[in-house]
């Protein structure tokens, strides 16, 4: 760097202007005695050339003024030598020593500065590489002696930079990982502070990473029975798994399959744990729903088989004689075979609709052909009831759909709709559209669906006022065959519904076709 090459340049100059300084002192104290030795040579000379000049001229002196002249004349002359001969030197010895320290300066600067600078730049390269930039690369030269050096260093930024490289891509696959896996997790320390969690843990917690990040993981408001399960890991050091039920998450309850183990770091050294949590309400709620179909089967076929062997038995053992009795049974064994053979044919339908494979005869249509035709198949069941139609079609909307499937549809709703109404009330029938779909809209004035039971009124057997349902003859079929037929079409089906006032069924049929419809 140039703060050391300048030291450098400082400390030689300081040593050459010091030798030079003491050689300048040296030729100083040596001076008089040159001056000595000349001033005898000068002496000698004036006086032969003085007693030339007194002989010449025949100039009587006494030996002893002779001698007084001589002297006289020797001070006055040595004294004006030497001042005059000391500033002379003076002057040359100061030219002498600014020249000599100017050609030095300048040599050494060069010197110094082409030996500093490979030092200089291997330096910097290497204050670039403790900052993390593993780009910089130190200059080559194999004529320069620092060569084998410059070399090394960018042999070192390359493997850094390879390194960073690597680890760069390690660190992107496994933030990839974890945020999109399915499952929820979380990294905890061994002080119980959260390092690690990912968006699925975030959005099921509906919390933010800030609040996460760093914090105890008992200050961050998880459910109780988690943070067991976590004291729990902590305190025996194992793995462990455990399915928790009926956790509350945002006033919702899930079910969760949580697995914990710790985390152990290089020589044994324990790190904390980490957590992974798999939600398996949909799980729970669909092998729910199994053993309810199982259920519910039994007891839907057992009832009207049991209805008919126990009439039958009554007639076989004489009944059969009172005519009146007789007609009566009769009936009541024909109705529940009537029964049971709409349960079993139901139950073939949906079995055939929820088929891989199964597919709807697509085409285009109107749907205010289709729900007249509704309208009149379920009339007579209106009139049982002294209710009536209220029918709201501006316009036809053409629609992509099985036309006998989508009568299916609509039969189905009007008559759910007439079963769950009071007598003397209206159903609502609605032709609507927009961009994407055509849409229709059943209502009634009925008992309505309480808001937790919404989600499950397409499911099989699932009736909201089991005895009306099952007094009114009803499989607890129809819903779920209307769900499947309207996924068939790629379609949706939403509910609304308030108790006591009624209930109000969209459903929503594609106007164009985008996939081949199957399900």
């Amino acid at each position: 760097m140039k703060s050391m090459s300048n030291r450098l340049f400082l400390t030689f100059m300081l040593l050459i202007g010091t030798i030079l300084a003491v050689l300048m002192i040296v030729i100083g104290q040596l001076f008089p005695i040159y001056m000595k030795q000349y001033d005898e040579q000068e002496s000698l000379q004036r006086e032969a050339s003085m007693r030339q000049v007194i002989d010449e001229h025949k100039i009587e002196l006494s030996k002893a003024d002779q001698e007084a002249l001589y002297a006289a004349q020797n001070v006055e002359h040595k004294e004006s030598l030497l001042t005059s001969t000391r500033i002379r030197l003076y002057m040359i010895l100061a030219l002498l020593f600014a020249i000599t320290l100017t050609l030095i300066a300048i040599i050494s600067r060069y010197m110094i500065r082409d030996f500093t600078a490979p030092i200089d730049n291997a330096t910097e390269t290497a204050l670039e590489l403790a900052k993390g930039n593993y780009r910089a690369r130190a200059h080559e030269n194999e004529h320069e002696r620092m060569s084998p050096l410059s070399h090394s260093i960018n042999i070192l930024a390359r493997n850094l930079q390879d390194i960073t490289a690597i680890r760069e891509v390690e660190e992107e696959r496994l933030k990839t990982l974890i945020e999109n896996m399915g499952s929820s997790l979380m990294m905890i320390g061994r002080e119980g502070n959260i390092s690690i969690v990912n968006r699925v843990f975030l959005e099921r917690f509906g919390m933010q990473l800030d609040d996460v990040q760093g914090k105890v993981f008992r200050t961050i408001g998880l459910p109780q029975s988690l943070e067991q399960f976590i004291d729990h890991v902590f305190l025996t050091e194992m793995p462990y798994r455990q399915q928790i039920k009926k956790m509350e998450v945002q006033q919702e309850l899930y079910h969760k399959e949580v697995y914990g183990a710790p985390v152990i770091g290089d020589h044994g050294r324990w790190l904390g744990v980490v957590i992974v949590m798999h939600d398996i309400t949909e799980l729970v709620r669909l092998e729910q729903i199994r053993k309810d179909f199982v259920a519910n089967v039994s007891h839907e076929l057992r009832t009207p088989i049991t209805s008919i062997k126990g009439f039958s038995e009554t007639l076989l053992d004489g009944a059969y004689k009172d005519e009146k009795m007789l007609i009566s049974f009769l009936e009541i064994i024909y109705k529940e075979s009537n029964r049971l053979q709409m349960l079993i044919q139901d139950l073939l339908e949906l079995s055939k609709i929820e088929q891989h494979g199964f597919t709807v005869n697509i085409m285009p249509m109107g749907l205010q052909d289709v729900l007249i035709r509704g309208a009149e198949l379920t009339a007579p069941r209106l009139d049982e009831k002294n209710m009536s139609f209220h029918v709201d079609i501006e316009r036809d909307v053409q629609v992509m759909g099985d036309a006998n499937r989508i009568i299916q549809i609509v039969t189905n709703l009007i008559t759910n709709a007439i079963t769950y109404s009071l007598e003397n009330t209206t159903v609502s029938i609605r032709l609507k559209e927009n961009e994407t779909y055509g849409i229709i809209e059943i209502e009634d004035q009925g008992i309505g669906i309480e808001k937790h039971e919404i989600a499950r009124v397409f499911e099989r057997f699932y009736r909201v006022d089991r005895a009306r349902s099952r007094n009114s003859g009803g499989t607890g079929l129809g819903l779920a065959i209307v769900k499947h037929l309207i996924e068939a079409h790629h379609g949706r089906i939403q509910v609304e519904s308030e108790v006591g006032v009624g209930t109000k069924m969209i459903v929503m049929i594609p106007k164009k076709l985008t996939n081949p419809l199957h399900s």
